[in-house]
């Protein structure tokens, strides 16, 4: 298994797409951080057209009112979006930006917010990739055996004549352009599987952020009721759950639950809810 990794690793390190693939991560994921964190320093309240009787809006609405942890967070965020645009700090980036991500995720699914379920699987995904793309650095803190710990530095494209012989194991280092193109020991073969695995995952996570939760609060009351799935269209609990989140601004657990029983225990004609202010 590790040699496996150790030989698609070397292969990914040559690969130009692959390094492509590699900056555009980085990019926008240092994009992403930029803009969040900008808003945050300003002191402008994230995702201000969310009502905060929603779950994230109140969340939201909450951390904007920590004095000055909030900006804090944007300076960190300004930070690891800047470590992951330079070369030589990108892994510092990375692991600082991992954690800020992650905890992204997990809220976004623990409050099922479908503006950055989606979004935020997506980051996480990517800041792997990134993580992973810098694997001589980074299994240093991995416990691996110290056999494997011997630090073999990617070697500079540029630096490879044609006449150079690569050692099996030795990781290249480049910035794709025209040069890295022309350079005869960057492997220009479009890799359609990883390509090809990249848009399905995308997809299946698309998908699933619609289809793995039976209700969700959507953003709003209307959104919330024309959005319902269609075995729930004409079901009377599903339009109190709309209206416990937006209209009353019970927790989501509270919601879920009365949606629960409400449906279990049978549900009055959908007209006496359906258009309850």
């Amino acid at each position: 298994m590790k040699s496996y990794f150790t030989r698609f690793y070397i292969h990914v390190r040559r690969n130009y797409w692959h390094a492509l693939f590699y900056l555009f991560c980085r990019c926008t994921l240092a994009l992403g951080f930029i803009l969040a964190g900008y808003v945050k320093i300003i002191d402008e309240r994230f995702a201000s057209g969310l009502s905060i009787k929603h779950p994230m809006g109140a969340y939201l609405e909450a951390l904007h009112h920590t004095s000055f942890y909030y900006p804090f967070i944007g300076i960190i965020q300004i930070a690891a979006g800047i470590l992951l645009l330079i070369p030589r700090t990108v892994v510092l980036g990375g692991l600082l930006y991992f954690p800020i991500i992650l905890n992204i995720w997990v809220l976004s699914w623990a409050v099922r917010f479908e503006g950055s379920l989606f979004t935020s699987t997506l980051m996480v995904l990517a800041n792997v990739y990134i993580l992973l793309y810098n694997y001589e650095r980074l299994k240093f803190i991995l416990p691996l055996p110290s056999k494997a710990l011997n630090y073999n530095a990617p070697l500079k494209a540029s630096e490879v004549s044609e006449t150079s012989t690569l050692a099996p194991d030795q990781p290249l280092r480049f910035t794709p352009g025209i040069a890295a193109f022309k350079n005869p020991a960057i492997s220009k073969k479009f890799p359609f599987l990883f390509a090809g695995t990249v848009l399905l995952i995308a997809f299946l996570t698309l998908v699933s952020t619609n289809r793995i939760y039976e209700i969700m609060p959507r953003n709003s009351y209307n959104d919330c009721v024309t959005r319902l799935p269609e075995a729930l269209e004409e079901n009377a609990a599903s339009f109190d759950f709309c209206n416990c989140i937006h209209n009353q601004g019970k927790p989501l657990e509270t919601c879920i639950a009365e949606f629960d029983k409400t449906k279990t225990n049978g549900n009055a004609p959908v007209s006496s809810t359906k258009n309850k202010p």
